[in-house]
This record gives structure tokens, C-alpha cells and sequence, in this order.
């Protein structure tokens, strides 16, 4: 007599009872199967595997949920003003958990309340997260990282530096980039490029100014403290900024700003000073979203492998669960690349 299966139109929905008593094994046993318990003998996993093929069944996500003592679901925390980073992780990670039976849930908090650390924590407990991706400024805080070890959860901290061990990281490159974005300008023949830092408490801010002044000293170029704006990694902030910078004189011949949205910034402020760009100001950004390729001119900006990071960080999370052979050596480190458009030209003369 041929075994029922869960695709047959009349057949009563198959239990975990079912499989146990096709498979002649107890329910505890199926369910070691489905939960990826190593307490079993190959045979036996084998012969439920093939049980659970044959069969279409596909267990229950509440009751494997409850095995597990936690839900299926993958938290995104952070708290950072930069909007297109977060929907390009959000992108990254979603393209991780397609197809699987994981979700994934979105938490902004607000790293200066004083209950901030409560708030992470109730998060944890109260979805019963399988895991949870960090996002700095907050993956920057080791407090963090302890909260969810304390609660048996998984995490992997995003950053512009190596904050932990490769399987609870994924980490750029900015530094290095950036060095390379402003050697490019100094290629060009500028000498008097214009920052526009990030946010004070980043660490990517700080990876990314550093790696700005490490391409001036190289040159033998000087920064004096007039030719450095703060920013908060958003369009206004690059449009204030730059205009700082533009009230110097001389002013500067090029400016690289930490990110596009100041970049973009940057651009709108030129423009409204009737500033050419390039032919009088070259603009560097950092991210390449969107915006760099649909303003004109084209900005050149670092590319930040944001998509790639987010899809790393939930697989790290999730590689376990997601069923034997699944490739869980997921990438810790990733190389941002400089994008060339049509921002940059060498400074006018005279």
C-alpha cells in the first residue's frame, strides 16, 4: 500500500505521529530529525529523511519553534540615520531567509535612552529570536553582544572594523577605501580636498576620516582643521556642511563626503552657488545607492557591499538550521570598491 502524502487532495494533513509510525521510530526521534539533532544514528536519520521526502511533509514551524525553545525569526536592530544602509541590509538579509522558514523582524532603537539596553534585551526574550543582526553604531557597544549571549541568542555584529570573532562579524573595508577615493583626487592634481566627516561616535566615521588623512599625509599634503565638517551621514547635513567649506577662501577644489546622502548634499550646494561640478569642485561619496547614479553629474563614490554583508550576516545566523550540505562558511570580511563616474575632474587652474 503506497505511502499517503501531504499533497493528496482527500488525505488528512500528516503529524509528526504519522512520520514516527511510517518510519517505525518514536515522535522524540522525528523530532530529533527535524531539529537537526546530532543525538542520532545515520541510519536512522536516513530512513525519517527519506520518510519525510517521500511524503511532502513539512513540520509544523509553531511546534518545531517550540522544540527549539525559540521562535524563527531573525532581528534587525539598530539605530543609525543612515536610511539606505538599512533598507540594503534589510535587502541583504531577506535574500538570505527566502525560501526558509525564517522572518525577519525590524527594531530601531534609541542608542542615547537610558533603557536602551532593556530595550535589546525585551526584544530578545520577547520574540524569542533564533538570532539577531547588529547594526552600528550599536554593534560598536560589546554590552550588546553580551546581552544575547546571556540570552542564548545568536548574533552578528556589522562594523568598519573587526569587533569580534569571524562568526559574529561581517566587517568593510572603509579605511582602505577611502584612502584609495582620496589618492584618486590627488592623482587628479588636488591638493585642497574638503572633508566631510561622519557622525562623532561612529566608528565608521572615525575608519573613514582616518583613511582620509592617511591619503593627505602619504602625499606630503596638509589638512588644516578649517578644511574638516562635521556631518550626521544625511542630506542636510552634507548641504550645511558644504556650505561651510565653501565659505572658506581659498576654497576647497574637491570634497569628499563620508557618505552619499552628504554627497548628494554637497552637489545641491554647489548648484545653488552656480558651482560647476567638476569643472570646479570635484565630490567623492561612500555607499554608491541609488542617488549617485541618478543626479547629474553622476557622482563617484566607494561601494559598499552593504547587500552582501546583510545576506553574510543572516546566513551565519541561520546556516545550522537551514539543513545538512547548506554552505555556512559564510565571508567576515568585505572589500569596498571605488566606483569612477563623473564628479571628479582636475581642479581648475589659475
Amino acid at each position: 500500500m503506497p505511502k499517503p502524502t501531504q499533497d493528496d487532495a482527500n488525505a488528512p494533513k500528516l503529524t509528526i505521529n504519522d512520520i514516527a509510525a511510517l518510519a517505525g521510530v518514536s515522535k522524540k526521534t522525528v523530532s530529533r530529525v527535524i531539529n537537526q539533532s546530532p543525538l542520532l544514528n545515520q541510519a536512522t536519520r536516513e530512513k525519517v529523511e527519506a520518510v519525510i521526502r517521500d511524503t511532502g511533509y513539512t513540520p509544523n514551524p509553531q511546534a518545531r519553534a517550540l522544540a527549539l525553545g525559540r521562535n524563527f525569526l531573525i532581528g534587525l536592530v539598530y539605530d543609525n540615520p543612515n536610511q539606505q544602509m538599512i533598507l540594503n541590509m534589510q535587502r541583504g538579509a531577506l535574500e538570505a531567509l527566502h525560501d526558509t522558514e525564517f522572518e525577519l523582524v525590524i527594531r530601531p532603537v534609541d542608542r542615547g535612552s537610558a533603557k536602551v539596553m532593556d530595550d535589546i534585551r525585551s526584544f530578545i526574550v520577547r520574540q524569542r529570536l533564533y538570532g539577531v543582526i547588529i547594526l552600528p553604531p550599536l554593534s560598536e557597544n560589546d554590552a550588546i553582544a553580551r546581552i544575547c549571549s546571556e540570552e542564548g541568542c545568536r548574533y552578528v555584529r556589522m562594523g568598519s572594523a573587526v569587533l569580534d570573532d569571524p562568526e559574529h562579524m561581517v566587517v568593510s573595508n572603509d579605511r582602505e577605501a577611502v584612502a584609495e577615493a582620496v589618492r584618486h583626487l590627488i592623482q587628479q592634481g588636488h591638493k585642497r580636498i574638503g572633508l566631510i566627516a561622519g557622525p562623532h561616535g561612529f566608528r565608521s566615521a572615525k575608519e573613514r576620516r582616518e583613511g582620509f588623512e592617511l591619503a593627505l599625509s602619504e602625499a606630503g599634503i596638509s589638512l588644516p582643521r578649517s578644511l574638516i565638517a562635521d556631518g550626521q551621514y544625511t542630506f542636510e547635513s552634507g548641504v550645511s556642511a558644504c556650505e561651510s567649506l565653501l565659505d572658506l577662501s581659498p576654497r576647497p577644489t574637491a570634497i569628499f563626503a563620508s557618505n552619499d546622502e552628504m554627497a548628494a548634499g554637497v552637489l545641491y550646494a554647489a548648484r545653488l552657488r552656480g558651482i560647476e561640478v567638476p569643472d570646479q569642485l570635484s565630490i567623492i561619496g561612500f555607499d554608491d545607492t541609488p542617488i549617485t547614479s541618478r543626479v547629474w553629474p553622476p557622482l563617484t563614490t566607494v561601494r559598499w557591499p552593504i547587500v552582501a554583508m546583510g545576506r553574510a550576516a543572516a546566513l551565519k545566523l541561520i546556516g545550522t538550521a537551514i539543513g545538512e550540505g547548506a554552505d555556512v562558511s559564510e565571508p567576515s570580511t568585505f572589500t569596498s570598491t571605488l566606483i569612477r563616474r563623473a564628479s571628479v575632474a582636475p581642479p581648475p587652474q589659475g
